[in-house]
């Protein structure tokens, strides 16, 4: 009971201890150092990625994942750009998030799925900073862009991009941030030196944490909890602050007595240069030193520390073993443990109890074997019995396939006794996809010259033993392969017709058919849509077409076939779109042919600056009165192209015609734009109230911002015209800005 209790340490009325789960079987020569790294929570791999070599661009970093006992499961070169983070999704996917934005998708094996944009702005702007998260949507990314303006993606199975308010008074990249899940809703916390601000879809607002320390000038870190209910800040004057991630109660404040630590703290631990400190709520700390560079992961119930050599769990001691093993503990759980130890007899124990079901007993027996089982060195899933439950026995099993692990997977399903549809069956359906692709991928060859293949083929395409293969995609794409060579047999060995029938039948062997005839046989695709009334798909089929067609005529011919097809499967909107893509199409011609400007198979939005552009007013004014263009778009396009064309008096004719749907800040900014503040002074009086500040600032008109700001009596708006100014030769202005500042503050 000693030797149990000896890394046990007290922090109020619970004990914490850090356990050794594995010394890792990697070998790095320096450890973590210069490592982007990151490890998947519920005991998941980890991958490693060398910081890329400015220097020595030419120079390839390793991209390596390991299992959490640190077997290697993939490695590869990595030849795409610079990698700014490194993250895993909820079912084990690796992300990396590359500075221009794209974000790349591997499974854990290291084959490469998918990659995706997080718009054109973080493109243009860069990736300044990013985060992996995960909501009640699934993963989503959060990136800071080098515009200082957030971009989030909730959901990465279907993207979604959210460009949140401005921070006031950002100059530079916050001293941190983090993401936030409150309400099923994403938010993004930003601490700009003392100042919080909650960032959301459509506001940004400042918060103040309550009792955090006066003395504090700076946040420098932040960490939200495992389950996004407790948040923690550590200040620059080595105060900790944790409390509710909403900021409505403190749960903790502690000095810490130390400055700016160079590594995150999540939750309540904190981590700087070779010591781990624990805080708990009862205001008392807890000290380990650490001898490698080590990263922390939270989890559920605890911390994982991964360095260079160990792989150990910081947690709180749960209760039940804390009954058991603590000093003179009388707990029912306690006796028993000394029972076993006299007579070997716990477990006989249990059958003069009257009125305990010995369910519970086996149940529990029956789950400790198991992640005894998945925590094995050559498995590396180290899982607790709390992150085992929260996790569920179904994602273990897909866990477990992901690996390849099929044999434990099964024996696993068979232990627990779980229903042979989510168990068993399921897995030996991976199982034979995976033997399947591989006999494809070697034995192609031999398809075409040995039937007893085509046998086994067909059986598998038409489900004779159980095998579905619309679930073969994710976990292998070579059964593609193995579709298409049967379905090209049976094209060669039916008629059209009986063929045409027996893929009705078939929807993915239907499905991967029509994609091959997209690209090889047009008029098959047709047919295929004709013989199912598909109406839809024969209107896209004939738009497709008509791209195709250099002849107006013919173009023309194809789309008023497409019109018809849409009035039959009753899609109104798309019907309307294609007549009014016929009308653009002979206003086109006409013009081209009276103006000789080249426009045929232009846009709407294209054609409208292409005639604004060259000075054609009144026949772009026409579309935007046929075409029933928006207001505001109109304007946005006629203002650009004045612009463009620096007539100037033609811009201000323009301005006065009548009310602007835009505005006219705009009409500055575009201006300015064209390095002409002249023209630009000219619409400032015409701005608005509320973005009289933002128009004058850009003229450069500092002593007009300043008035503006303060006849709104906006603290925001004079903290930013106060930034503007220059102390040395704007101190009067400065000092009533101040003035302002303060009396707006005591309101």
């Amino acid at each position: 009971m000693a030797f149990v209790t000896a890394n046990w340490n007290p922090l109020g009325d619970a004990f914490y201890r850090k356990i050794e789960l594995y010394e890792m079987g990697w070998n790095l020569k320096d450890g973590l150092r210069d490592c982007l790294v990151a490890a998947a929570p519920y005991g998941g791999p980890i991958a490693l990625l060398k910081a890329h070599n400015r220097c020595s661009p030419s120079a390839r970093p390793q991209l390596e994942i390991f299992s959490s006992s640190g077997l290697p499961l993939a490695s590869f070169p990595w030849k795409s750009g610079v990698v700014k983070q490194l993250g895993w999704t909820v079912s084990d996917d690796l992300l990396c998030v590359q500075e221009d934005g794209t974000v790349l998708v591997y499974d854990l094996l290291g084959g490469f799925k998918r990659h995706f944009s997080m718009g054109n702005e973080v493109s243009q702007s860069q990736v300044l900073e990013t985060k992996i998260f995960h909501s009640p949507y699934g993963t989503g990314v959060a990136i800071l862009t080098g515009a200082l303006r957030f971009t989030l993606a909730t959901n990465i199975d279907d993207i979604k991009l959210r460009r949140l308010p401005e921070v006031p008074g950002l100059q530079g990249a916050p001293s941190c941030w983090a993401v936030l899940t409150q309400d099923r809703q994403s938010k993004v916390l930003v601490a700009n030196g003392s100042h919080l601000f909650v960032l959301d879809n459509t506001a940004c607002t400042p918060v103040t944490p309550p009792g955090l320390s006066p003395q504090a000038s700076s946040i420098v870190h932040m960490c939200v909890s495992f389950s996004y209910k407790y948040l923690a800040l550590l200040t620059d004057s080595g105060h900790v602050w944790m409390g509710t991630s909403n900021l409505k109660f403190v749960l903790l404040l502690f000095s810490c007595r130390c400055r700016r630590p160079k590594s995150q703290q999540p939750s309540a631990v904190v981590m700087w240069d070779g010591l781990l400190l624990v805080v708990g709520e009862c205001k008392e700390t807890i000290q380990y030193h650490l001898d490698d560079d080590s990263i922390l992961v939270p989890e559920l119930d605890g911390v994982r520390i991964i360095s260079g050599t160990h792989h150990e769990l910081l947690q709180e001691v749960p209760g039940a073993c804390e009954e058991i093993f603590k000093i003179a503990s009388m707990a029912p759980g306690a006796l028993l443990l000394e029972a076993h130890k006299e007579y070997e007899a716990a477990s006989f124990g249990k059958c003069f109890l009257s009125n305990f079901p010995p369910e519970q007993f086996v149940s529990m027996c029956r789950d400790l074997r198991v992640l005894n089982a998945v925590r094995d060195y050559t498995v590396g899933i180290p899982l607790s019995h709390t992150q085992f439950k929260q996790m569920t026995i179904q994602v273990l099993i897909d866990r477990l396939v992901y690996r390849k692990l099929y044999p434990l997977a099964i024996e696993v399903c068979r232990y627990l006794k779980t229903p042979e549809y989510q168990g068993v069956s399921r897995v030996l359906k991976y199982w034979a996809c995976y033997k399947v692709c591989v006999c494809v991928y070697l034995f192609t060859p031999l398809l075409y010259s040995n039937i007893l293949y085509f046998v086994l083929f067909l059986q598998l395409l038409f489900n004779k033993v159980a095998l579905n293969l619309s679930k073969l995609t994710p976990y292998c794409m070579p059964s593609c392969m193995l579709v298409y060579t049967v379905v090209m047999y049976l094209k060669n060995e039916l008629n059209r017709g009986d063929f045409f029938m027996m893929l009705r039948n078939q929807p993915v062997a239907l499905s991967l058919y029509k994609q091959f005839c997209k690209h090889q046989e047009q008029d098959t695709l047709k047919d295929l849509f004709n013989q199912d009334d598909d109406h839809e798909e024969l209107g896209n089929f004939y738009v497709k077409a008509s791209y195709k067609e250099q002849r107006l005529e013919a173009r023309i011919a194809h789309l008023q076939s497409a019109v018809d097809e849409y009035y039959k499967a009753k899609n109104e909107f798309s019907a309307k779109t294609t007549e009014d893509e016929m009308r653009l199409l002979r206003f086109q011609r006409k013009l081209e042919e009276e103006k000789g400007e080249q426009l045929v198979g232009f846009s709407l939005h294209d054609t409208m600056t292409t005639l604004l552009s060259v000075g054609l007013h009144k026949h772009a004014e026409q579309l935007y009165k046929d075409f029933r263009v928006p207001d505001k778009r109109f304007w946005w396009l006629r203002l650009k192209a004045l612009a463009e064309k620096e007539d100037w008096e033609e811009l201000e004719k323009f301005s006065k015609s009548k009310k602007s749907p835009i505005g006219y800040l705009p009409f500055v900014e575009v201006c300015i734009k064209h390095h002409n503040k002249y023209e630009a002074r000219k619409y400032v009086s015409k701005v608005t109230l509320e973005q009289k500040v933002k128009a004058h600032l850009a003229v450069g008109d500092v002593e007009g911002a300043a008035e503006a700001a303060i006849e709104r009596r906006n603290e925001s708006e004079i903290g930013t015209v106060l930034s503007r100014c220059s102390a040395t030769t704007d101190h009067l202005l400065v000092e009533r800005l101040n003035r302002a500042k303060a009396t707006v503050a005591k309101k």
